[in-house]
């Protein structure tokens, strides 16, 4: 299954985000995949596409 993920940036906008991801990585657990992602123009929100097979692993993931 694929599942649109819509992420908007509060307070410092996207910056604690990214440097969380480069220290972390996207932190999805086996089995949920990522696909694609884009934010938009005025940098607060990101869209990200991912999939799995199984629902539980990406509600623990946005958990």
């Amino acid at each position: 299954m694929l599942f649109m993920i819509i992420e908007r940036f509060r307070g410092g906008g996207a910056a604690p985000v990214y440097e969380r991801f480069r220290e972390r990585g996207r932190m999805a657990p086996d089995g949920l995949r990522y696909i694609d992602s884009w934010v938009d123009a005025s940098f607060s929100r990101c869209f990200q596409l991912m999939e799995c097979d199984d629902l539980s692993l990406l509600l623990a993931w946005v958990s």
